[in-house]
């Protein structure tokens, strides 16, 4: 198996067995795509990683050359589908356990802290020198040290005090303002019965940190400091043995009509399954997606598994008038619940987490965190090495949260939402299967949206599944329940996330891609990427496909609802007639002549590589391009119907052709353009000879006819040929 190393020099080894060192830039490349695995890197990326602001004139040159170097060294190992190129880059895809990092971070996660550590041969990306290594370097040399402090935090927990003595003196030593590791040491020390030198580690602490930073130590250092001067009895080991915590059962009510929701909850309990020792299984999805019903469900479900308690807190990031609840009120609560009396809670949240992961070391302890913010608010709640499981929900995908299994919820399919819809209803929805299927299609298949339209209905017994239906289409603020959640999702976005959600409001379109949201907030294509992430990331967005999103239903009317026009649709409709002539001009080289006319971009367009590229790209954004014209600003018609025309007729795209050809004409014929009207006349004569509709050639072909003659253009020939073969 093919192997990286990046806690120490950066190696790659087949079954154990070096392969042969690259170049150090190359390394430096390999690295920052397995540390950046699964997403995708441009170019402009890489460089500002390798150099920063001090890049070489060749930087280009030299990342394709190391791209180049790893491929081969790929291919040799046979794994060169590892590295893909993709339009917008390069991305690494390396499988689970290839990677050294991710090993340590799943490691820690289950609580194998020592395994975890002998993961490390020297400091991460040892051998590596480039901009971004220091930051890095910096980064995992922390997660490094955190995870020896909770070993440490263990082995005392454990009274495995004399044997820490040695290993906790060297790492102070190489870290000596690490007021953790320094407090585990003093501690270490004063339970091996040497109370002067736990002092004195404490007072060479406490000058070190005056001396290098000019600080005090914290209050709980202060407070540890504290105790063992007056040998405090709270500070000796915990007895070997005690009892047994009585059962804790907080879960919430588990709602009857409940659909398990295409197996996730199977897929929770698999997920489960596969591990040892603590698991935590993250669930996420929008607003009103049913991620809580789902956790507590399973919760409810798996509770035989885990007889020393079933624990329940929300978190509430997205409770209207409420702040979210801090670490040290949930650690509070979870303790409460756990048995713990309240005058035996420590004050600090580090010792409050301290106390959680010792009461949960060696029972079987299941707790739903429910509605946290992002991986930071849940992260000094998750146990230590125990057997628990922790179901975590939010609306943000928490992908920095290391090791934990991730199961994403997306809507219901029509089966599924006809099922929750009829458990709800009961007969009324079986006698209107078309009118059921209507409402399920205004409710966007979102269970909050279904569950509020079916109680409606079930409330009002002289109404029918119709008139619902009726009113849903004419008042959609029967739905404000679902408004509401999504006014606070919306409310935790920062502001340039929140700018471009109400901009991607105004999009005629069905999708979009980078390049295309880059145009309408008129910002970089990187840029407007990472803000689509965190969108997509934030479940605002969808991503039916790589590299487009688009919107729920409902989530588009609540963006729509929201939105300014500042010029943006006109930016992406200007976008997509630049872009599409570049794409014409691959793909129908022998017609640049004709779209001369075209003004040039005011800014640089994305260029397209090839023919293959140029059709993918218009295959992709053909709908949307009509729909901008359709419903966007009444600009550029003309010239974008003069781009695309050879597409459009040569492909069969005849229905978005008439379209098109139908607003130009409109638009001409109000400017009293007679050229632009007498060319829109004869495509439409054209696409309805496709089509074979004879009468509608004569109609609109007579009439450009004697617009062209009246011109004076060459065209005329041409169409009387048309109109010759049409009679």
């Amino acid at each position: 198996m093919l192997r990286f190393t990046l806690l120490g020099p950066v190696r790659m080894t087949v079954d154990g067995a070096p392969l042969p060192d690259i170049a150090p830039r190359h390394r430096a490349v390999l690295a920052y795509l397995l540390l950046n695995a699964d997403r995708v890197i441009s170019i402009e990326r890489l460089i500002d990683a390798m150099w920063g602001h001090d890049r070489p004139d060749t930087a280009r040159s030299q990342i394709h050359a190391s791209i180049t170097v790893i491929r081969k060294a790929l291919r040799a190992a046979g794994a060169v589908q590892l590295l893909e190129t993709r339009a917008g880059g390069y991305v690494a895809r390396p499988e689970p356990g290839q990677v050294d990092t991710g090993e340590f971070t799943e490691l820690v996660a289950a609580g194998a802290l020592r395994e975890a550590l002998d993961l490390w041969h020297g400091e991460a990306l040892e051998d590596v020198h480039a901009h971004y290594v220091c930051g890095v370097r910096e980064l995992w040399n922390d997660r490094r040290l955190s995870a020896y402090e909770r070993l440490a935090e263990e082995g005392l927990a454990a009274g495995r005090h004399d044997d820490l003595l040695d290993e906790l003196a060297a790492q102070v030593g190489a870290n000596p303002l690490r007021e953790r590791l320094n407090g585990h040491l003093v501690l270490a020390l004063h339970r091996s019965g040497r109370q002067a030198d736990a002092l004195a580690a404490a007072r060479a602490y406490r000058t070190a940190l005056a001396e290098e930073q000019g600080l005090d130590p914290g209050h709980a250092f202060v407070e540890l400091e504290r105790a063992v001067l007056v040998d405090d009895p709270s500070l000796r080991p915990a007895a070997e043995a005690s009892a047994p915590a009585r059962r804790s059962t907080f879960l919430p009510y588990d709602i009857p009509d409940f659909s398990d929701l295409s197996g996730r909850v199977a897929e929770v309990e698999r997920l489960v399954g596969e591990r040892r020792g603590a698991a935590v299984v993250t669930i996420d999805g929008m607003a009103g997606i049913g991620k809580t019903t789902l956790a507590v469900h399973a919760a409810h479900r798996m509770a035989g598994r885990y007889p020393d308690g079933q624990l329940f807190i929300d978190l509430g990031a997205h409770t209207a008038g409420r702040e979210p609840v801090d670490a040290a009120a949930a650690l509070e609560a979870l303790l409460r619940q756990l048995g713990v009396p309240a005058e035996s809670i420590p004050v600090t949240p580090a010792e409050r987490g301290a106390l959680w992961r010792a009461e949960l070391a060696g029972r079987r302890v299941l707790a739903v965190l429910d509605d946290a913010a992002d991986a930071e608010h849940v992260r000094p709640l998750l146990p230590g090495h125990s057997d628990t499981l922790v179901l975590v929900t939010s609306r943000r995908r928490l992908v920095e949260l290391d090791g934990a299994h991730a199961l994403s919820v997306e809507v219901l399919d029509e089966e599924e939402a006809t099922e929750l819809f009829g458990r709800i209803v009961g007969e009324r929805a079986r006698r209107e299967p078309e009118a059921v299927g209507e409402t399920l299609r205004l409710c966007g298949y979102l269970p909050l949206a279904i569950r509020i339209a079916a109680a409606r209905l079930q409330h009002r017994p002289r109404w029918t599944v119709a008139y619902l239906a009726e009113r849903l289409r004419d008042h959609r603020r029967l739905l404000d329940g679902v408004s509401a959640a999504f006014a606070l999702s919306y409310e935790q976005l920062d502001e340039r996330e929140r700018h471009m959600f109400r901009l991607l409001g105004l999009v005629p379109g069905r999708d979009i891609d980078a390049y295309g949201a880059a145009a309408l907030a008129g910002i970089p294509e990187e840029e407007a990427e990472d803000l689509l992430e965190s969108l997509l990331d934030a479940h605002m967005l969808l991503q039916l496909e790589p590299g487009r999103y688009t919107f729920h239903d409902l989530l588009r009317e609540h963006a729509r609802s929201i939105a300014e026009d500042d010029g943006a649709v006109m930016r992406l409709l200007a976008y997509y007639l630049h872009r599409s002539r570049a794409a014409m001009d691959r793909l129908f080289p022998y017609g640049v002549a004709e779209r001369e006319g075209v003004p040039r971009p005011a800014t640089p367009v994305p260029p397209v590589r090839d023919a293959v590229e140029a059709l993918a790209w218009l295959d992709a954004e053909r709908a949307n391009i009509i729909a901008t014209a359709v419903h966007g600003p009444e600009i550029c018609l003309s010239l974008l119907s003069l781009v695309i025309r050879p597409y459009l007729d040569r492909y069969a795209h005849h229905d978005d052709a008439l379209t098109l050809y139908a607003l130009v004409l409109q638009r001409s014929r109000t400017l009293g353009d007679r050229e632009v009207q007498a060319r829109a006349l004869a495509d439409l004569a054209w696409t309805h000879w496709r089509l074979g509709d004879h009468d509608q050639v004569d109609e609109h072909g007579r009439l450009a006819l004697a617009l062209y003659e009246e011109l004076g253009v060459p065209e005329a020939g041409e169409l009387r040929v048309l109109l010759e073969y049409a009679g």
